[in-house]
């Protein structure tokens, strides 16, 4: 596999966007926690070695990543809550993480490239979207970096609060220790409820109450 370059950049900077921002988001899946998403203008003349799709990095080399980006580019973060994610739904979640990630960024970007197939609705700048964009532009890796690490040290810090459902681990995703954790302990104020594993969870124990 190739690994992510920076022709997406320069493409749109040659149609005249100096401002040129990656954005990603991390967190659909799982069924406890907000939804993280990044935004990130690299400086052309200091890209950090070794950007890649962050699934497709290690903890540690994420870790380090994560510092020489913040170090180098100008980074925004920012996340939907679980509540958000729940009333309207995981895709506009993500979207509206997307669009406040993106209006952190001061200056504001002339162009974004978003990872997917699907725009956020509102957005108010240029923007284009591109499929398994994390593993082709670099700005889009190095804030698939960014959300990704973030979020996994905020649900290490939820760990901590709600033990036993293994997220300093499993990050909120749906994993047999989490499953027997949710059947056992029961969901917390941080599952998303409107998740079916979490929705029948909930429904079994109002049945039994009732």
């Amino acid at each position: 596999m190739t690994a992510p370059d920076f022709s997406f950049e320069r493409a749109a900077m040659a149609r005249g966007y100096l401002r040129v921002a990656g954005i990603d988001e991390v967190g659909r899946g799982p069924l406890a926690g907000p939804v993280t998403a990044a935004a990130v203008i690299l400086d052309p003349r200091h890209i950090p070695a070794g950007l890649n799709d962050s699934k497709k990095l290690s903890a540690k080399r994420r870790e380090a990543l994560y510092d020489e980006i913040c170090a180098t580019a100008q980074v925004s973060i920012a996340e939907a809550t679980v509540e958000e994610i729940d009333s309207l739904n995981i895709l506009r979640a993500a979207h509206l993480a997307m669009t406040r990630a993106i209006a952190g960024l001061a200056p504001p970007p002339d162009h974004c490239l978003i990872d997917g197939n699907i725009l956020p609705r509102d957005l108010t700048v240029s923007a284009e979207a591109i499929v398994k964009g994390d593993g082709r532009s670099q700005s889009i890796a190095a804030a698939s970096i960014v959300a990704k690490t973030w979020r996994d040290r905020g649900m290490l810090t939820l760990a901590q609060q709600y033990p036993g459902y293994g997220w300093e681990t499993n990050a909120g995703y749906g994993s047999k220790n989490h499953m027997a954790a949710l059947r056992n302990l029961g969901p917390t104020p941080h599952h998303r409820r409107s998740f079916k594993p979490v929705h029948n969870i909930l429904w079994q124990q109002k049945n039994v109450s009732d």
